[in-house]
């Protein structure tokens, strides 16, 4: 068999098991693309990540992963969806999660659905001589949108996420790395021309640059990275994102052509869907955990996403949240009595305010809390 007609029979069987989109690309970057990522690491522009940095020579050289592997399949699962992510945010008692949140976990079904692929590709091309196969889901060292815009599935954008013709910037991506020699794919075109409408509506200047991001001023790593308290520089700019943020993947033109996810899987849950700030606010760790069982939200745990329902109840304006605001100043996680304090310091009037303050400054003695308090008084 010809190694044009085993590319073809890989390219339909992943589409036969649910891939929307499929491409072959190198096991290599381009020099282009590793100067971009060197550039994003010395700018410190990671944060917090430091994971990435840690393990900068294999992501990015993806052959240092596996020196075996000839061909990288690149694949896409759409998860587009049925309504605009951006009219939520007009309705600020709400709590905003990130499209790709909304649901079930995407890891777990794309390694289920690639490792399936991989036995396939073993089985069918086995013969007399062992194929390789290993399979990657965003966890592991491989600059994925770099990777996948080196095959057919889509280009980097200016947003530097990945962007398709066929499901705008609504794809979860997975490699299976091989030691079958197949024909890369040419690079897609990059179709972003003169538009910066992703550049336009980042809430809060994440990008310094076309194909620039600094994640450290980006709300999806503020409110899921990010560990510590958010930097109040942010935080008005949150807004109700509590979870993620989508507007510069929404903005984009070229999801006039995105499709409804076909993954029961990846729509909301009905339980999560445009459900309020407040509601959360008395989510105990048995609580988060069932609620969030089996949701990317939970790895972010308890007080990480109290600390962000707690920005957004801050900045909704509702004055009927105040008791169950003021009840998680005794909270035992120091980033959930911080962030209790400043929502307090937005609700309050500056008089309450200050009574309050008055009377419980006095017994926090964590010091990054106490900097809360000092930091509300002071306004």
């Amino acid at each position: 068999m010809s190694a044009a007609d085993a590319k073809a029979q890989i390219v339909a069987q992943a589409k036969a098991l649910g891939f929307d989109a499929v491409g072959v690309a190198p096991v290599s970057l381009s020099d282009r693309d590793k100067q971009a990522f060197a550039d994003f690491l010395d700018a410190g522009a990671h944060g917090d990540m430091g994971w990435m940095a840690e393990t900068a020579d294999r992501r990015v050289e993806p052959a240092a992963l596996w020196p075996d592997a000839a061909s990288v399949i690149t694949v896409g699962v759409n998860y587009g969806p049925g309504e605009d992510p951006l009219a939520l945010l007009d309705r600020p008692d709400r709590a905003g999660f990130s499209v790709y949140a909304g649901n079930a976990d995407y890891h777990d079904l794309v390694k289920k659905r690639l490792k399936r692929l991989a036995r396939w590709i073993v089985e069918t091309f086995g013969g007399s001589d062992a194929v390789g196969v290993k399979v990657f889901v965003d966890t592991a060292p491989v600059l994925e949108k770099a990777v996948a815009a080196r095959s057919s599935v889509g280009w980097q954008g200016k947003h530097t996420n990945l962007v398709s013709e066929s499901f705008g910037s609504w794809l979860f991506l997975g490699e299976v790395f091989t030691t079958l020699t197949l024909e890369p794919d040419a690079p897609h075109a990059d179709r972003c021309g003169s538009c910066a409408a992703c550049h336009d509506i980042c809430p809060t200047d994440a990008f310094p640059a076309p194909y620039r991001l600094d994640a450290r001023r980006c709300i999806s790593y503020l409110t899921i990275e990010h560990k510590g308290p958010i930097p109040h520089e942010f935080r008005a700019a949150i807004g109700n994102r509590v979870y993620g943020c989508d507007d510069c993947l929404a903005v984009c033109p070229w999801n006039k052509f995105a499709q409804r996810t076909k993954e029961h899987a990846f729509l909301p849950r009905p339980e999560l869907n445009g459900r309020r700030l407040a509601d959360y606010l008395d989510l105990d760790e048995a609580g988060f955990r069932e609620l969030f069982r089996g949701s990317p939200i939970k790895r972010i745990g308890r007080a990480r996403f109290l600390r962000n329902i707690l920005i957004g109840v801050g900045n909704s304006g509702e004055a009927s949240s105040v008791p169950r605001v003021a009840n998680l100043l005794d909270d035992p996680a120091p980033i959930v009595r911080g962030a209790a304090v400043w929502a307090l310091s937005r609700l309050l009037d500056p008089a309450a305010f200050k009574r309050l303050a008055n009377d419980c400054a006095r017994r926090e003695i964590d010091p990054e809390v106490r900097a809360e308090w000092d930091a509300a008084r002071a306004q």
